[in-house]
Order: structure tokens, then C-alpha cells, then sequence
């Protein structure tokens, strides 16, 4: 299959995955949380907080080994792909057996010194920290097999486990409804053999279909393969642990200064954010593995533009949705969760204006994983995240309100992003001039002039379905006539033309078919 092909498969067949989960996801989170009460949801989202974001640690160590796979696939050579897979599944299991070590060390001291929640509630609590702990093992050492198919480009796959596991917890959110036991306990305990189950189908699937994915360590053992891979590793969970680090200290800080109420807001916040999240991080997956190939067979000015394109196209697809649902915010919550906690709205605009700015870079990051020089990156990076804790600390003791904490994260964020481009510049060539010129600018204004228009509807009419679905409409037509305008170089302009020429022609094609049938 040829690679403009497989790409727009692949970002077929995730954005149908995603137009699913997230419309599950999102029900799913309602009932929980009236099934729960804002209260134990947010209890759960703050024992659970550091689970939940190890999907950003799951998405660094996979993209650490998808590194590899797809760096070998550039270079054909098949004997090295079953040493990183095998090397992989070792590695992976001891960093599993490590957290899960960690997890118990710091649980006792947290239940006992930091968390704010109600006596009540301890045994339920320390229960589902355990169920959370589990799952944290179960989801590390699942990493290879997601890594293979990532780097597979077998994205068909990827979505039908996406929409296997949304379903499943939808089950699990309406099983609630009928168990007299503890509500907080049965759907923790639930969630954790969710991630187990998944587990067994990806090993079963991937020994099957690909033959580089059958474990056999004591053959195919490289030491020196391994201590590469663990130091690339490590330096990749060292910057994703500092997000898991900055977004669950922020929770612990939230929860020590407002209590449990405002966790549930903060919860509810990043759920909307990675649902949206989707639309960016969807194209992202399908790019990544060319991005990768493209440097493994040695052709970087080809890695360098579609590094660029992703950044770029990343924000475009996040804003689509982002300024919509930003501007009717109160009404979107308002219709999806019935009871809305307070500070939900407030937190659900500035989590999404940080990672629409995160968006920007999201290309050169994934330009400089597959260059492989992270260590330096990867420790600037991390300790700007991480001041995010400190500065909210001082902030909140100074009197300042929950409102403080995000906003000083996406100053942080932005001061990030420039580091970015500066690295980029140092380990692959990219030009920050050009990077600003070409992806910044023509992604940021016409981003901005369409949230300007998008906010019209509401001087004119009142807050309702009618004006959420003018302001959509006139949101997504704006934003595509000025990224037409002004957001496109020449050369992306002609490639998306006839990128959509391609798709018309064979969805003629396959009319004709239809109809002679």
C-alpha cells in the first residue's frame, strides 16, 4: 500500500474510533459521576489521578519503543526488531515491578499526611488505590504490543481496541446502577480487570499477526540493545512523569487548599481535555511512524516537513473543537453532567488554552524522539513542568484563587514551547525562524480571528441548542476559510488538494461499484 494511502487509512479508521469513544466516554462519565456522587468521583479522580495520567507515561514509553520498531522497519532489518521487541517486554516488566514498588511506598505516606478526604471513606480509598495499582502494571507491561501496532501502522487495530475498551467501560458505568455493594469499590475493581483483559488480547493478537512479537528473551537478548533502550527509556519517563508529576500536584495541592469538590472540577476538566485531545492526537499516531521511517532511512528534510505539518495540523483539528466548546462551556457541561461542580467551567476553558499551546510543538517532539538525543531536551523540559508545582503552592498560599494554578501552567507552557523550537534547531536543523514563520503564525491567526467570529452568536441569542449549533457552524466554516486564506504555505495548499482529490476520486469509484452492483 502506498504511504499516502496507509496514512489516510490509518487516520480513517482512528478518527472512527474517535467519534465513537468519545460520545461513549463522555456518557460514561456522567453516569459515574451521579452513580458516585461528586464527592467519590472526586475521590476516585484523586487516588486515581496518577493512574489516569499514566496514560501520558504509557504514551512516552511506547512512543520510546515504537521509536526503535519503526526506526528498524526504516532500515528492513528484522533480526534487530525482534531484539527490541524482546528486549522491550524485559524492560518493561521491571519498570512495572519498580512502579508498582514506588506505589506502595508513597501510598501509606500519602493516605496518611497528604490526602484530604473523608474518614468515612479510608478503607474504600486505600482499596481502590491498590485496584489502581494493579492496573498501573497491567497497562506498562501492555506497552510493547501497543508499540508494535503503532509502529505496524495497523491502525484499524488500534481503534477497534480503542472502541472494545470505551465500551467496556460504559458496561462497567451501568453495572453501577445494580450492585447494593460499595459503588466507589465495584467500579474500581472493574476498571483494573478492564486493562488486564485488554492485555491478553493484544499478546494473543500481536504472536499472531507479527512474528517479531513472540517472546523468546534468551534468544534474542542484546545487553547493549537493552541499556540503550532502558536509557532511552528512562529519559522518556523522566519527561513524561514530570506531567504526571505537575498535573497529580496540582491535584494534591487543589485537594489540600479547596478539598474534594474542586478535584471532581479538575477531573471533569482533563476527561473534556482528552476527549478533545483526540481530534490532534489522532493524526499524530498515524504520522508518527512515518516521521520515525523517514529518519531511519536516512531522509531528515522529509522527517523535518512532516514534523512541521503535524504541529501544525495537530492545532488546526484540536481547535475545530476546542473554540466551540469553549465559548458555550457552561451549556455543554450544563446538558452533559446535570449536576456541574464547582469551578468546572473555568478549569475546563484554561486546561484546553494549555494544551492547545502544548499542540504547537507536538511535531518538533516527536521530530527530536526520533533523532534519539533527548537526554538534555528531556531535562530542561521536565524542570519547566515541574516549577508548575511550586509556583501553584505559592500562589495558593498567598491567597490566590484555583483559577491561579492553571493559569500560571500555561505561561509555563508557552516558555516551553519556545524552548522546543530552540532544541529542535540544536538536535535536528529545524529553523526556529521557519518554524515560527511556517506553523506558529499560520496556525495562531487564523485560529484567533475564528474565535473572534465564533463569538458573535452570543450578543445576538440566548444560551441554547440552537446557539451551540450556529456557533459550531460558524467556528468550522471560519476556521476552514482562513486556514485556506491565510494557515497554508503554497506547497500544503497543493498537497491538500490533492490529498482530497484522491478521496473524491475513489469515493466515485466506489459509487460506480455500487450502483453496477
Amino acid at each position: 500500500m502506498q504511504v499516502a494511502n496507509r496514512v489516510i487509512l490509518n487516520t480513517g479508521a482512528l478518527y472512527g474510533r474517535m467519534l465513537i469513544t468519545v460520545f461513549i466516554s463522555l456518557y460514561a462519565t456522567r453516569l459515574v459521576l451521579n452513580l458516585l456522587g461528586a464527592a467519590d468521583y472526586g475521590l476516585f479522580n484523586l487516588i486515581s489521578g496518577v493512574i489516569a495520567m499514566l496514560s501520558f507515561l504509557n504514551m512516552a514509553m511506547t512512543i520510546s519503543t515504537q521509536r526503535y520498531m519503526s526506526f528498524h522497519l526504516g532500515t528492513r532489518d528484522a533480526h534487530k526488531l525482534r531484539l527490541v521487541f524482546n528486549s522491550s517486554v524485559l524492560l518493561h516488566f521491571v519498570l512495572g515491578l519498580a512502579l508498582v514498588l514506588l506505589f506502595e511506598v508513597m501510598g501509606s505516606y500519602l493516605f496518611d499526611h497528604v490526602l484530604n478526604y473523608p474518614a468515612s471513606r479510608t478503607a474504600a480509598a486505600k482499596l481502590i488505590f491498590q485496584f489502581m495499582v494493579v492496573s498501573a502494571f497491567f497497562t506498562i507491561i501492555s506497552v510493547p504490543y501497543d508499540a508494535t501496532l503503532i509502529a505496524q501502522e495497523n491502525m484499524v487495530m488500534v481503534a477497534i481496541l480503542g472502541i472494545v475498551e470505551s465500551v467496556g467501560k460504559l458496561l462497567i458505568a451501568l453495572s453501577l446502577q445494580y450492585t447494593s455493594y460499595d459503588r466507589l469499590i465495584v467500579y474500581g475493581g472493574l476498571m483494573a480487570l478492564l486493562t488486564i483483559l485488554l492485555l491478553v488480547f493484544k499478546q494473543v493478537y500481536c504472536a499472531v499477526k507479527y512474528e517479531e512479537s513472540r517472546i523468546r528473551i534468551r534468544k534474542y537478548f542484546d545487553r547493549n540493545l537493552l541499556k540503550e533502550m532502558f536509557a532511552y527509556a528512562g529519559w522518556n519517563m523522566f519527561g513524561a512523569g514530570s506531567f504526571v508529576a505537575r498535573n497529580q500536584g496540582l491535584a494534591l495541592l487543589l485537594n489540600i487548599f479547596f478539598g474534594t469538590i474542586v478535584n471532581a472540577a479538575y477531573g471533569i476538566a482533563n476527561q473534556v481535555n482528552a476527549q478533545l485531545s483526540y481530534f490532534s492526537v489522532t493524526m499524530l499516531r498515524a504520522l508518527n511512524p512515518q516521521i520515525i521511517k523517514s529518519e531511519g532511512s536516512g531522509d531528515r528534510p522529509r522527517m523535518l516537513r512532516l514534523a512541521m505539518i503535524a504541529s501544525k495540523f495537530s492545532f488546526y483539528l484540536l481547535s475545530f473543537f476546542a473554540i466551540p466548546m469553549m465559548i458555550e462551556m457552561p451549556f455543554v457541561l450544563q446538558c452533559w453532567l446535570k449536576q456541574v461542580p464547582a469551578f468546572t467551567v473555568m478549569m475546563c476553558r484554561l486546561v484546553i488554552i494549555a494544551t492547545l499551546i502544548n499542540q504547537l510543538s507536538s511535531g518538533i517532539q516527536v521530530a527530536v524522539q526520533s533523532v534519539g538525543k533527548i537526554r538534555k531536551y528531556q531535562v530542561i523540559v521536565s524542570t519547566m513542568v515541574l516549577f508548575n508545582i511550586p509556583i501553584a503552592w505559592l500562589l495558593l498560599k498567598a491567597g490566590y484563587p484555583a483559577s491561579s494554578v492553571l493559569i500560571s501552567a500555561i505561561v509555563i507552557e508557552v516558555v516551553s514551547g519556545v524552548y522546543r523550537m530552540v532544541a529542535a534547531k540544536n538536535i535536528t536543523g529545524l529553523s526556529p525562524a521557519v518554524f515560527t514563520r511556517q506553523v506558529v503564525i499560520k496556525a495562531i491567526v487564523p485560529v484567533l480571528l475564528a474565535a473572534g467570529l465564533s463569538c458573535i452568536p452570543q450578543l445576538f441569542m440566548a444560551e441554547g441548542f440552537v446557539r451551540l449549533g450556529i456557533t459550531t457552524l460558524v467556528s468550522i466554516i471560519s476556521i476552514v476559510f482562513l486556514i485556506r486564506l491565510i494557515g497554508l504555505t503554497t506547497d500544503e495548499t497543493a498537497k491538500v488538494e490533492q490529498l482530497l482529490n484522491r478521496i473524491f476520486t475513489k469515493l466515485q469509484a466506489r459509487l460506480v461499484v455500487l450502483k453496477a452492483n
